[in-house]
């Protein structure tokens, strides 16, 4: 067939509908790009149809255009393309923290002046919590080709024009309590979204932020969180004249917190509160994950005094205003580490994982180990931030086998609750029984069942437990994803395991936590097609 018949793919037709619609607008691809929030550079990429496009942008492109070709409802799903089987090689590096930059991203509300967020990853989730700071008046702009984000914040924020359709997408709309507590006495945000994981109750953050007057009423039939805020106040003059610190106690008392649930976003949720409090604040039983830490570190440039960093217990003492122009780079994702890991060892492929964050990942890579898995490490190195300490990985082909005993997360230091998932379809790939434990979630084990339509044995004991029996002879087979992150990126390895053909439909819950994660499968050696389909 001559190329002149060969069918554009979906990026090269959407790429002429774009540079028509410029061209009819009378705009230059610079012009777009401002309009848009990108680069030239992108926009000259998509219209060569060397881009690949989210729905996201789709719809961006969509609305500064104003061509409805390029109109998508919430009909419109994407799918994959997966011809499996194929052995991987190269290496892939390791992007930003998914969990960090949405952390940052509320924390930035505390900031008076200007954040840059470097490298942030774009994302769905970050897109999402994007386009509620826009709607209430932030103004987010992508400088640097589209590596930074450039926040700006208004005078005054406008909450009742808040994006709730964005809002309600996301479980991290919640982190948006803590910092507007201290800018206003009432407020509502619409309820919060995100994974389908079984019922996911607020109320480690309402008792936690209780103690700096927040009441919130969740119960209402109104769609949002109803809140108010009793803390008194104290007066300019008051503060100025509390020169002492016996002074600056009795106007802003130590507050001891101890959290009723080791969480990584209601530790986020008090810590910014705490950084508004200019008292001192203990959090006892707080989380030290990752995306913690990363929050302290971007506080802590803001001025905010913190003592404890990667334990349980942390000591804040906040400022009266924040005001500052910073810059701050998020530390690299754990998670994501994990998955190319996860990748590496199913496909039965010898890959380099560039810039993981070994700190979270010791223990998995034990297990790993003691599951038969040959890795090599090479000498630490730091993030970007000057405090994440990084690690090349060298994942050879490996013969797994079973681990002796169960696999079950735990807070950090132990297993990474959202790294659980990735053990099961490794669990699948190694000879003999596993048995994986995840006591966090309600349904997420049932999720594990997915792997039986594409040949693996799984034995579902209840919502939280499930044994796997490999090895498992993959074989393709067409599914839609699980409504949650993890396991659909779990069912996505194993479909580029499976020798064949397989549809992977709806994977907008891995556009979620994923920047371009099929290009960079593909760049490895995997064949990875996506589908628009209405």
């Amino acid at each position: 067939m001559s190329k002149s018949h060969v069918e554009p793919s979906y990026q090269e037709a959407i790429g002429r509908v774009v540079e028509r619609l410029r061209t009819e607008k009378g705009w230059t691809q610079a012009q777009l790009a401002e309009a848009i929030g990108s680069s030239q550079s992108a926009i000259h990429r998509i219209e060569k149809g060397r881009q690949n496009i989210s729905l996201d942008l789709t719809k961006k492109l969509s609305r500064a255009l104003g061509g409805q070709i390029l109109s998508v409802n919430d009909s419109v799903s994407q799918s994959y393309r997966i011809n499996g089987g194929k052995e991987l090689h190269g290496e892939a590096i390791i992007n930003t923290s998914k969990n960090a930059a949405v952390a940052l991203l509320c924390a930035s509300l505390l900031n008076s002046g200007v954040t840059t967020l470097k490298h942030l990853a774009r994302i769905e989730e970050v897109f999402r919590i994007i386009e509620v700071l826009e709607s209430i008046g932030v103004k987010c702009r992508w400088i640097n080709d589209g590596q930074d984000l450039e926040i700006t914040p208004p005078t005054q924020l406008d909450l009742h024009h808040i994006d709730v359709e964005a809002a309600r997408k996301t479980r991290s709309v919640l982190m948006f309590m803590g910092p507007l507590l201290h800018k206003f006495k009432k407020f509502r945000l619409p309820y919060a979204g995100g994974c389908t994981l079984g019922t996911r109750t607020i109320e480690p953050h309402l008792r936690a932020l209780y103690e700096f007057g927040l009441r919130v009423d969740a119960a209402s039939c109104s769609g949002f969180y109803e809140t108010t805020v009793e803390e008194k106040k104290v007066r300019q003059e008051q503060w100025k004249a509390a020169r002492s610190v016996e002074s600056v106690r009795s106007l802003y008392p130590p507050k001891k917190i101890v959290l009723i649930e080791r969480g990584d976003t209601v530790t986020e949720n008090v810590l910014m509160a705490a950084a508004l409090y200019p008292g001192e604040t203990t959090i006892v039983g707080a989380s030290s994950n990752y995306m913690v830490q990363d929050l302290c570190f971007f506080l802590e440039k803001l001025g905010v005094k913190i003592r404890g960093i990667g334990s349980t217990t942390l000591r804040a003492r906040g400022k009266s205003e924040i005001n500052s122009d910073i810059e701050y780079a998020p530390a690299e994702d754990p998670i994501e580490a994990m998955s190319f890991i996860a990748v590496a060892l199913v496909t039965k492929s010898c890959l380099t994982i560039r810039r993981a964050p070994i700190e979270f990942l010791e223990i998995e890579l034990e297990i790993l180990k003691s599951m038969n898995a040959r890795i090599d490490q090479s000498p630490e190195y730091y993030s970007a931030n000057g405090r994440t300490r990084l690690v090349d990985l060298k994942i050879h082909k490996s013969e797994l086998v079973a681990p002796t005993d169960k696999i079950a997360p735990m807070p950090f230091p132990g297993l990474n609750i959202d790294n659980l998932p990735f053990f099961s379809v490794i669990a699948a790939t190694a000879k003999g029984r596993t048995l994986i434990h995840d006591w966090v979630f309600e349904n997420r084990a049932v999720y594990v069942t997915y792997l039986e339509n594409l040949n693996a044995k799984v034995e579902l004991l209840d919502a939280h437990r499930v044994y796997l029996e490999g090895p498992t002879n993959w074989r393709a087979a067409e599914l839609v994803a699980p409504p949650a992150l993890r396991p659909a990126v779990v069912v996505m390895i194993a479909m580029l395991a499976a020798p064949g053909t397989s549809i992977l439909r709806n994977i907008y819950s891995i556009n979620r936590g994923y920047q371009d994660f099929a290009a960079r499968l593909n760049k490895l050696g995997a064949d990875i097609k996506p589908l628009l389909e209405i």
